[in-house]
């Protein structure tokens, strides 16, 4: 897997998963265009969390949220192979209020040492799951820069840990979605 590359050890993970009825083509896209906003949970979450930035107030009517989005508020792509795997990265200190993100290039990702930050990744991986189906994964992974840090974030996640894996079902479940319409539509 690509994410393998850029954080093979870590000190957090979280591995969701679902299986669609479409084909991988299908459910890839719909992991780049679903918008994350149709969940009323997400929604609430991110809102509590301070994230309204990510949707709103960025141009008259737009209020969606897609991994572009993300993109757009700090995420890297660092990784991807079409139709099969995307790898996102993000560095920061996500138990500030702020976030305190760190702008970085893709190929800064991985020599990122500065103390006092966490380095995540996120990826999504659309696999065969036979007749008709694949199996779409998600997978955050993060690493502390340093043990203080370390330290911060574990407290943070203790509080933040459960909704952060809400989320990713949440973020699933719209893909399959999205995706089994798509494919519904499709054969029509």
């Amino acid at each position: 897997m690509l994410i393998d590359e850029f954080m093979p050890a870590f000190d957090v993970a979280e591995r969701h998963g679902i299986v669609i009825r479409a084909p991988a083509e299908r459910a890839y896209a719909a992991i780049r265009s679903v918008d994350l906003t149709r969940s009323f949970v997400i929604r609430s979450l991110f809102a509590l969390r301070g994230f309204p930035a990510l949707y709103a107030g960025r141009g008259a009517g737009r209020r969606g949220l897609t991994l572009d989005d993300f993109l757009r508020s700090g995420f890297v792509v660092l990784a991807e192979e079409s139709g099969v795997e995307i790898v996102l990265g993000v560095i920061g200190r996500f138990w500030r209020p702020t976030g305190g993100l760190v702008r970085f290039a893709p190929d800064e990702f991985i020599g990122f040492r500065r103390p006092g930050y966490a380095k995540a990744v996120w990826n999504f991986r659309v696999q065969p799951a036979g007749k008709g189906r694949v199996q779409v994964v998600t997978q955050t992974r993060i690493q502390a820069t340093d043990e203080k840090s370390l330290k911060s974030f574990k407290r943070y996640w203790r509080v933040i840990g459960p909704f952060s894996r809400l989320i990713r079902r949440e973020m699933l479940r719209l893909v399959r979605s999205v995706a089994e319409r798509a494919n519904q539509s499709a054969s029509d």
